[in-house]
């Protein structure tokens, strides 16, 4: 069996998870937290946020190729990928904690102070980030064995994600008593260290087996030229944009939907769920909890599926299921958290693993692009499906707050209904009519098991005969 083929050993998967439980972290935050940080405790606008967010995401989405590029270039005794992970981790915490720190200037000293800081952290996040996601199309050329090993990447992922909800903001609290803005700087600092830890074993004990035939004068426009006219992944790159609008639109508004419409703007009241007083940040923290734990069954679902199921109709059909439970917010009421905590559930178990398949899809179609042309750009391949998600993030975060902008929505002041209303909106008709679009985009996409089956087979024909081909 080739060595790219060959089964990959239990301690270098849970190494390579690693890295995806260090990199979300921080994009928990990004997606749940950050937008309620830069309102109600760094003290921006909602408009300025979302203009702020708008702009800053674009240009971190458009390094990401430009990234993808170098990677694709690098030539090291480490490998392509894994010196960016080992050398970039610490610069990277570094910058989490300034970007959530908060300094004594006026307004227009902390607007530049967050533009700064914040795009400082993203470039960093995509420095270490794009390197880490491009692993998983050189470490194994197996797809089951893929889609077994995005599944423990999310995995940790989600653990992450649920360490990051039931933590940061009690951490907050304890490490900054009375001031918020110590509590979120302080809380960073814990981060940051951990993630650190968790890149440096990923980067230490993952290995690179899938390489490309060596290429001289290879250009990048040459590279970009074969990666739009790769039509799997540009399916795969409009299904991502359109499922991250479906996530993001509701992520970010997701803790203001908690203290401007169940609390009702009043934070300090407490509110009674399964017999127990939650306060506002108990309840939200409990409430992201339920829903990253709940995702971590979905993604060990696939995992357990992979080799079952195929996972074109397994995606569209887990997708139907999360559209239909996110579309339910718009009958529930303040009253109902029972009822929201259930959807939420059924959200969470069907929406995880989409992202799962997606990924290990990806390293399909640059499969596919090799085949197809006979150059292999992995790094190029992630990263642009990455600056896919960056746009849809950036664009969701921007039509979210600008809704509320133009809704009335002022931070730390009592909702009106308008405010409200456009609230259960950005949590169940918009993300839900976003994810009927993005099934429907998937429905074209063509690479099967049985065609990825006739590409490997021709792909290890061809490595047989090259030997700088497969180290």
């Amino acid at each position: 069996m080739p060595l790219a083929s060959a089964p990959l050993t239990l301690r270098e998967k849970l190494a390579f998870g690693c890295g995806d439980f260090a990199s979300v972290l921080y994009w928990q935050t990004f997606m749940r937290y950050l937008p309620f940080f830069y309102t109600d405790v760094f003290g921006l606008s909602a408009a300025a946020l979302a203009t702020m967010l708008l702009l800053s995401r674009i240009w971190d989405a458009i390094d990401d190729p430009v990234i993808g590029m170098v990677a694709d270039r690098t030539e090291t005794r480490w490998g392509k990928f894994r010196p960016y992970i080992l050398f970039g981790c610490v610069p990277f915490a570094f910058a989490g904690v300034l970007a959530f720190t908060t300094p004594e200037m006026g307004a227009t000293g902390k607007l530049i102070w967050a533009y700064v800081t914040y795009n400082v952290l993203m470039v960093m996040y995509t420095v270490v980030n794009i390197p880490y996601t491009a692993l998983l199309g050189v470490l194994t050329r197996d797809t089951v064995e893929r889609t077994r090993l995005s599944s423990i990447k999310f995995i940790f992922a989600f653990s992450a994600g649920t360490l990051v909800s039931a933590t940061l903001l009690p951490l907050v609290k304890v490490l900054g008593g009375d001031s918020p803005q110590r509590g979120w700087q302080l809380a960073f600092c814990v981060y940051g260290a951990v993630a650190v830890l968790f890149f440096l074993v990923t980067g230490f004990f993952t290995r690179e087996r899938v390489t490309p035939v060596r290429e001289r004068n290879v250009s990048i426009l040459g590279d970009l030229r074969l990666l739009i006219t790769n039509r799997p992944w540009l399916l795969l790159l409009a299904t991502t944009l359109t499922l991250i609008l479906f996530y993001a639109i509701r992520s970010s508004v997701s803790t203001h939907y908690f203290k401007y419409y169940l609390y009702a703007g009043q934070p300090d009241r407490e509110l009674t769920f399964l017999g127990y007083s939650f306060t506002l940040e108990a309840l939200v923290s409990t409430f992201n909890t339920v829903g990253q734990a709940t995702s971590i069954l979905g993604v060990v679902l696939v995992g357990v599926l992979a080799h079952r199921v195929r996972r074109k109709p397994l995606f569209i059909g887990l997708f139907l299921v999360s559209v239909a439970s996110t579309a339910c917010y718009y009958i529930l009421t303040p009253g109902n958290l029972s009822a929201i905590f259930l959807v939420e559930f059924a959200s969470s178990i069907s929406g995880a693993p989409l992202s799962v398949l997606l990924w290990a899809m990806y390293a399909d179609t640059a499969d596919f692009g090799e085949w197809k042309s006979g150059r292999r750009t992995t790094a190029l391949v992630f990263s642009a499906s990455s600056m896919s998600q960056k746009f849809g993030w950036a664009l969701a975060a921007y039509l979210a707050f600008k809704m509320l902008s133009l809704g009335g929505f002022v931070a730390n002041v009592t909702p009106t209904a308008e405010v409200q209303s456009v609230l259960v909106l950005l949590m169940s008709i918009i993300p839900a009519g976003l994810g009927l679009i993005s099934i429907g985009i998937f429905l074209f996409y063509p690479l099967t098991e049985d065609r990825m089956a006739t590409i490997h087979a021709d792909l290890n024909a061809r490595r047989l005969g090259s030997p700088s081909a497969v180290s």
